[in-house]
């Protein structure tokens, strides 16, 4: 075991590890097999305490981060400040490493917020480390590896497309949208309201979240066993800059899912369900909640409750392709039980509401392992102008009887990070996988080490 010490004093180095969430695990256990002190800080003391059960070198705390003095306190007395909560409290953290000239590692992309941070961080002389996880993460180091050889040998690349998809193994997936949740129910279906913009042939496009569905497409990735579709996310049109490909004509960043799931969650989105606006008939009440069958009538403004009365107004609200597709649907939307007389569990919102039931009918299941899937797809022109497809792919299952595959590829990542951080290998400032000289070692580490690669061929 490898026993990092810092400073004179010749004691262990120190780590605060903010966050309850499923990638908290890999990490801790990582820094711990790696010999450093690491302090779990939660809202709540339970759940730190449980993530610290047998960790060595281990301690649970509860911390409430808005808590500016609490937070200094224990930033203070460390040499990195890992911060797996949500996004928008990254602010809040860095502000106190700032103060108490403390590193930080997250694996959330860079937000504006950070960035206008920047100078007090340079100023500090400390280093913020984001977006290493898996997306974003695993995905930058090897983008940039390919770029850079191409580059090197006086190539372009003319296109790039990466589509990465979190989905449960093949015989896990025997529901309608082919999905399950591992977090949040409301994240998956907010991220889908989303904007997406790409460069495509050299025009920028832009897709409004309402219509993502509507261009998802089979998406061959060589691996014929999948029948997967991919749709674009977010914003995909910086990365011509942060990847420095100023010559791709396409660049379009995406999502995998397998094949049914853009039909069915268009037509939920179609029925209001996607609605943040709360209704009296929701409000949360522990007396004689209605049905499913009367709420979905409700949300449609159907005729009656009765299931054909439902059908008619979902027909008149959404465009089916055929009556095969048709049916197939409204079986997907019978076994979630939105026609059912089952009461729901009533949260304010269509949006919330459909979540509470999503949450419990798509959870994995003891023994059931998910998949993560994630491939680069590069079109390069040569100097000597030859032309050729190459792909990187990443393929893993979890272990039911370990981590799951998407808390490994985000958590150990973090924790390979971290470790570079202290051994000031990263450079100092805010600073993202976007370089070969941060890229390399990560990415070397993360292979010779844990095993995580990409698998490179040239498919054209």
């Amino acid at each position: 075991m490898q026993k990092i010490f810092g400073g004179s004093s010749g004691t262990a180095k120190k780590v605060l590890l903010l966050g309850a969430g499923f990638v908290v695990k890999p990490t801790l256990t990582l820094l711990s097999e790696r010999g450093l002190e690491i302090t779990v800080a939660c809202r709540t003391l339970e759940s730190a305490q449980k993530l610290c059960k047998d960790v060595k070198g281990a301690k649970a705390i509860s911390l409430d981060v808005e808590n500016e003095e609490a937070l200094d306190a224990q930033v203070g007395k460390v040499d990195v400040a890992i911060s797996l909560i949500p996004y928008t409290f990254h602010p809040l953290v860095i502000k106190s490493a700032i103060r108490k000239k403390v590193n930080v590692v997250t694996t959330s992309y860079t937000s504006p917020a950070m960035v206008e941070l920047e100078k007090d961080i340079q100023a500090a002389g400390i280093t913020v480390m984001n977006e290493i996880g898996l997306d974003p993460g695993i995905d930058h180091l090897y983008a940039i590896k390919t770029i850079n050889e191409v580059h090197k040998e006086g190539g372009k690349i003319k296109s790039f497309l990466s589509y990465c998809g979190g989905l449960p193994a093949p015989e896990a997936s025997a529901n309608p949208l082919g999905y399950k949740f591992s977090w949040s129910a409301r994240g998956m279906l907010l991220a889908l309201g989303n904007t997406a913009r790409f460069y495509q042939d050299g025009n920028t496009k832009e897709v409004p979240g309402p219509d993502l569905m509507s261009v998802s497409k089979r998406y061959p990735t060589g691996y014929t066993g999948f029948a997967f579709v991919a749709y674009p996310n977010r914003d995909s049109t910086p990365f011509r800059e942060k990847y420095q490909i100023p010559e791709a004509e396409t660049i379009i960043r995406g999502t995998l899912r397998y094949t049914g799931f853009p039909e069915l969650i268009s037509c939920i989105v179609d029925m209001g369900f996607l609605s943040q606006d709360a209704q009296e008939f929701l409000k949360p009440s522990s007396n004689n909640p209605p049905s499913w069958r009367d709420t979905t009538a409700k949300i449609l403004n159907a005729t009656s409750s009765s299931e054909q009365d439902i059908t008619w107004a979902i027909s008149s609200k959404h465009t089916f392709s055929d009556t095969d597709q048709k049916n197939r649907i409204l079986a997907g939307l019978r076994w979630i039980g939105l026609f059912s007389s089952e009461p729901i569990t009533p949260r304010s919102t269509p949006l919330d509401t459909l979540c509470a039931t999503l949450e419990k009918k798509m959870a994995y299941e003891e023994g059931e392992r998910d998949l993560v899937f994630l491939q680069h797809k590069f079109e390069i022109e040569h100097k000597d102008g030859k032309h050729e497809t190459r792909t990187s792919t990443l393929c893993e299952y979890g272990d039911p009887k370990g981590y799951s595959a998407m808390a490994r590829l985000v958590g150990i990542p973090c924790g390979v990070a971290v470790m570079q951080v202290l051994d000031g290998k990263l450079g100092k400032g805010l600073v993202a996988p976007y370089t070969p000289e941060i890229c390399d070692p990560l990415r070397e580490e993360l292979r010779e080490r844990y095993g995580i690669d990409m698998v490179e061929q040239t498919v054209a």
